[in-house]
């Protein structure tokens, strides 16, 4: 899957993987498989593929040489050209980020423990820091992922994004489970109004609209799939 957006930049390859024979999930040999078969449907180099470790944190890698340890990160930056940036995902949020004026991309999991960090911000930021890119020139290509359709979790969570953000209409009192009262968080909105906030152009943020759960089959969902579930990519790259 691609965007109208970023297939208007012809020096940049990108995607969003689909369900259908790719699973880039543990170490497998279906994902060694995955990585060549989607880098040769791109044109790009397989050996310089770079996936994050990804734990749910804010933490952002400079990619230089691709030797970086990509332990404990979840979002990968560069402005070199030939490494393809990858973010894993099985509902989570992935984020493909671009910077035309200064040539920079990035690749981003944004899960909801990472939502909640503001890991779309921290990459913004570290964009503008090392590259000197100004928010109002990134786009922003938001991924197939989970939406308030199913991201469906109990008080605690709730509580975390009640307390973390103030933006309205994020939070939907949803079903009941026994005497547990379950609620919807919409993690998209969220990440849309963040990104608004740190200075992008609302035409600028382009989301698919696209639920990995309402679309199980075509994507892969931790959700829908458990235990047996695998994971989707998102890639962008500078040719």
């Amino acid at each position: 899957m691609q965007f109208k957006r970023l297939l208007q930049y012809k020096n940049i390859a990108h995607c969003y993987t689909l369900k259908e024979n790719l699973n880039f999930r543990g170490v497998s040999p279906i994902k060694q498989e995955s990585i060549k078969s989607i880098c040769n449907e791109l044109n790009l180099d397989s050996s310089k593929f770079i996936m994050a470790e990804q734990d749910h944190t804010k933490n952002i890698a400079i990619i230089n040489n691709g030797n970086e340890s990509l332990e404990d990160i979840d979002g990968l930056i560069t402005n070199q050209k030939g490494f393809v940036l990858a973010s894993k995902s099985a509902d989570c949020t992935s984020l493909l980020m671009y910077d035309p004026e200064k040539n920079a991309i990035a690749s981003v999991h944004s899960g909801w423990r990472g939502t909640a960090k503001k890991i779309a911000v921290e990459t913004a930021n570290k964009m503008k820091e090392t590259y000197g890119s100004k928010p109002e020139n990134i786009i922003c290509c938001i991924c197939p992922s989970i939406r308030k359709c199913h991201f469906e979790v109990d008080e605690d969570v709730k509580e975390l994004f009640e307390n973390t953000f103030k933006y309205e209409g994020i939070i939907e009192k949803g079903r009941t489970d026994g005497e547990k009262q379950k609620y919807n968080i919409d993690t998209t909105k969220i990440n849309k109004q963040m990104l608004k906030d740190c200075g992008l152009k609302e035409e600028n943020i382009v989301d698919c609209e696209l639920c990995t759960v309402c679309n199980n089959d075509k994507f892969h969902s931790y959700r829908a799939d458990k235990p047996n579930y695998g994971l989707n990519v998102g890639i962008i790259a500078l040719k």
